[in-house]
């Protein structure tokens, strides 16, 4: 995350690291974003590069521009994945200091290895664009008529999660269907070439499959949490810069949101556009639609998301795509809860 759509940018799908760059590092200019540097501190945040991840398209530096709050004091650097499992391998492996995600990816991340991040705020957001989709002409037109189907989905993401959980609702289990992992940008082929019966995936993927004629069967609009992490490397959260800079960003974000819901959104429909290849109007629309269903904030963490994770834990656990049970309150933390809800109250 979205951001606030989890939108897969098929064209970026081939350049996981295309990455972008926007800095400011002059403190005159850090002082017209009002309100959003209350958590810097005397640290000297000129010094400090923040390497920031992004899934399909950088949405969250397009909403800084539109709310001129992309004067930073400190450097951004942004890479754009595949997914938030993918942004998490590179956290942990020290080549990104922050990582974006649905609640799904830090669960299979924390059961593979021990984590050398935490889960350090939440940006709640929309659960739109979350679906199961039949290819045009097809005659499957219920979750139920899967059984024995092929289905592609985005292994350890929201579309599994939402997969699974359609399919219990519609009587049927994991095992009921042919199951077949692929990425967002491999679904849409196999979709459009017959070789898959039904594809559960996010973001410009489902846009693009409904583009070809696709038709949604199944959503997990009411299933998914709209919670999505913002993980930060121990070694950030250590650093007393690093971790200033990034509490000023997450309220920057938090910021810029506001500012697009208050009459902006087709400036940033505009950028959407250019990055996605569909029309202004639809990604206009699709913005009005998914700061209506849910307002984009950023949130300190709290033990309600905690839970919340942890259902989503248990539920792979269930599954048997997990190990054993994953204990969610152990990767998550609230280092910077306390300065990031002062840097929100005065942003």
């Amino acid at each position: 995350m979205s951001r606030s759509r989890p939108a897969l940018l098929l064209a970026a799908l081939t350049l996981p690291l295309a990455a972008c760059a926007s800095s400011a590092k002059s403190s005159t200019a850090a002082a017209t974003a009002s309100g959003a540097q209350s958590a810097v501190t005397s640290a000297d945040l000129s010094t400090v590069t923040l390497r920031v991840g992004q899934t399909g398209w950088n949405q969250v530096g397009a909403a800084l521009q539109v709310a001129h709050l992309d004067n930073t004091p400190y450097e951004v650097k942004w890479s754009v994945f595949t997914g938030g499992n993918k942004q998490l391998q590179a956290l942990q492996a020290g080549a990104l200091d922050v990582a974006s995600s649905s609640d799904i990816p830090p669960v299979f991340a924390a059961a593979a290895t021990t984590p050398r991040w935490r889960v350090v705020a939440v940006q709640r957001t929309n659960t739109l664009l979350q679906n199961v989709v039949v290819a045009k002409g097809s005659g499957i037109t219920s979750i139920a008529q899967l059984k024995g189907k092929k289905v592609g989905y985005v292994q350890s993401t929201t579309a599994q999660y939402f997969l699974y959980k359609l399919l219990v609702q519609s009587g049927l289990k994991w095992s009921d269907i042919q199951a077949v992992p692929l990425t967002p940008q491999d679904g849409v082929a196999a979709l459009s070439s017959h070789s898959i019966d039904a594809l559960a995936s996010y973001g410009n993927s489902i846009i693009t499959t409904q583009q070809q004629g696709a038709t949604v069967i199944g959503s997990g609009q009411e299933i998914l949490s709209g919670d999505f992490p913002w993980e930060a490397s121990t070694k950030l959260i250590g650093d007393a810069a690093q971790s200033a800079a990034l509490v000023d960003l997450l309220a920057r974000i938090n910021k810029a949101y506001a500012y697009v819901r208050n009459g902006h959104q087709a400036e940033l429909a505009q950028l959407t556009a250019a990055a996605t290849n569909e029309p202004v109007s639809e990604a206009l629309s699709q913005i009005v639609a998914d700061e209506k269903q849910r307002p984009s904030t950023v949130q300190p963490t709290s033990a309600d998301q905690i839970s919340k994770e942890q259902d989503v834990a248990d539920a792979f656990t269930g599954l048997g795509a997990l190990p054993g049970k994953v204990d969610v309150a152990s990767y998550w933390s609230e280092a910077l809860s306390t300065r990031l809800t002062s840097a929100l109250a005065a942003s």
